[in-house]
């Protein structure tokens, strides 16, 4: 096994190029070069330097990944027979994916490894930019970036922009944050002769005639929230605002309890928007959910209990800790297997030594879903009808009784059996697999919207709801009935 060096031809053109790496090329026996899309190069070619490309290896392939671990596969069969330099375009160590590939396999023993200089691409780019990395900075792969990566407040540059394709995924991915005319600038040959800057909307960068391998994009940072508020930091930052010492008198007062009303009036709101499968609602009103989850975290961080971090912590560890058949080794036939797997897990982190079975499962915001949690739990201990035919027979029995008692009961115990109806009927909900706590929100909406109409229809007439009879105002009922069904 022979050694295997790899050297970086610097960002440049020839006048650039670092003494002692020009003296290593010219005595290098066997030469390969990833791209001869360099500017130094042909200069080298000039003097007589023999090299090979690995430009082919691109035509092979669709995607970049293959490319790069083909060429340094045929590095490593290469440094087998004698010593091989590669050539690397800015330095080594610096966005270069055939070099990491290199890495790891001098790590498994396949190779002798040893890396040279090389002047990376940063430091003429920040020259040219006039820009000091000390304020922050993003170096992104413009072949494999994601919006999640984007960090707004910092500079960021993006490699491998090389033709119109790239720089239109790059477009698309940075207008997932960015608004459609937010100024970025294409970096060319920085720090040659031909070094040259192109400021175009972002809405304009695929469309810039010249783009290649000494390309790099520049994103400048935001320099207000208001062109930002995609960014989750953003959004933080207002949150806290509000909750400071010179933010919202009504923010600052809140509490955890205080704020319970609102989660759950969002969450419901959130549902109709789903019901009525009205997207722009869905955004809106997941976003006042969102408010409520922000501001909880951020009056546990004012109090020192908690803060948002803890938050996203703790659900992120128990998502992967109770999906092993995703992040472990465990396999699973079905849904109903994940749920059993969800469960089993759940008892082992709690332990099975917890109190009361019920205990955690009321709610009181809502008596319906307590009814619902009660069964439930009781349900997985075998304390259950065994169909749904004998949850019928039990609210039949139970709305006999009541009907008894409206005859003959006292207030108490009317309202004792009636208790037992609704008990009895969420308990057939649950074996239809109906939320009843969805239910009865989606049927106070219905009612909301019917009885509106009725009062439009009134309102038209000019006159008073006493000006009508019962038959009358459930003729509108009935009227906004077929209209919601379109008939």
């Amino acid at each position: 096994m022979h050694q295997l060096t790899v050297i970086g031809l610097g960002a440049a053109d020839f006048n650039q190029l670092q003494m002692g790496v020009y003296k290593q090329l010219k005595q290098a026996e066997t030469l390969y070069v990833r791209t001869e899309d360099h500017p130094v190069l042909n200069d080298l070619k000039e003097e007589g330097i023999k090299f090979s490309s690995f430009d082919y290896v691109y035509e092979k392939h669709d995607t970049f990944a293959p490319v790069y671990e083909e060429m340094a596969s045929l590095l490593i069969e290469a440094a087998k027979e004698a010593p091989v330099m590669y050539a690397v375009p800015g330095h080594p160590l610096v966005a270069e994916q055939t070099v990491q590939h290199l890495i790891e396999a001098e790590r498994n023993g396949q190779v002798t490894l040893k890396i040279e200089g090389g002047q990376s691409f940063l430091d003429p780019i920040f020259g040219a930019l006039k820009i000091d990395p000390i304020e922050g900075f993003q170096l992104l792969d413009g072949t494999s970036m994601s919006m999640h990566a984007i960090n707004m407040r910092q500079h960021i540059l993006i490699a491998q922009v090389y033709d119109a394709f790239s720089a239109s995924e790059v477009k698309l991915t940075l207008m997932e944050k960015y608004r459609d005319d937010y100024p970025v600038t294409i970096v060319t040959a920085a720090g040659s002769a031909q070094e040259k800057l192109t400021t175009v909307p972002l809405y304009e960068l695929d469309h810039v005639a010249e783009l290649n391998n000494l390309t790099t994009v520049y994103v400048p940072p935001v320099t207000s929230d208001e062109e930002a508020l995609r960014d989750w930091t953003t959004f933080r930052k207002i949150i806290a605002t509000l909750r400071g010492p010179e933010g919202c008198p009504w923010d600052q007062k809140q509490t955890h309890e205080s704020l319970k009303k609102y989660l759950l009036e969002e969450a419901h709101e959130f549902l109709a928007a789903v019901d009525a499968e009205d997207d722009e609602g869905m955004i809106e009103e997941l976003g006042d959910v969102l408010l409520q989850v922000f501001l909880h975290a951020q009056i546990g961080e004012d109090n020192g209990y908690f803060n948002l971090e803890e938050v996203l912590a703790s659900i992120s560890e128990k998502m992967i800790r109770r999906h092993p058949h995703v992040f472990g080794d465990v396999s699973v036939e079905d849904a109903d297997h994940v749920v059993a797997n969800w469960e089993a897990i759940k008892r082992a982190e709690k332990g099975q030594v917890e109190g009361r079975l019920l205990e955690g499962k009321y709610r009181a915001e809502s008596a319906l879903q307590t009814a619902y949690n009660y069964q439930k739990k009781a349900a997985k201990v075998g304390f259950d009808w065994p169909n749904a035919d004998d949850a019928w027979e039990k609210f039949i029995e139970e709305m006999k009784e009541f009907q008894v008692e409206m005859s003959e009961g006292s207030p108490a115990t009317r309202l004792d059996e009636f208790g037992d109806v609704l008990f009895t009927l969420v308990n057939v909900a649950r074996f239809y697999k109906i939320s009843p706590e969805e239910a009865m929100l989606h049927a106070n909406e219905k009612f909301a919207r019917r009885f509106g109409y009725i009062e439009e229809q009134v309102k038209a007439s000019g006159k008073d709801f006493d000006a009508f009879t019962l038959e009358e105002l459930d003729c509108f009922w009935n009227e906004a009935k077929r209209m919601e069904k379109g008939e």
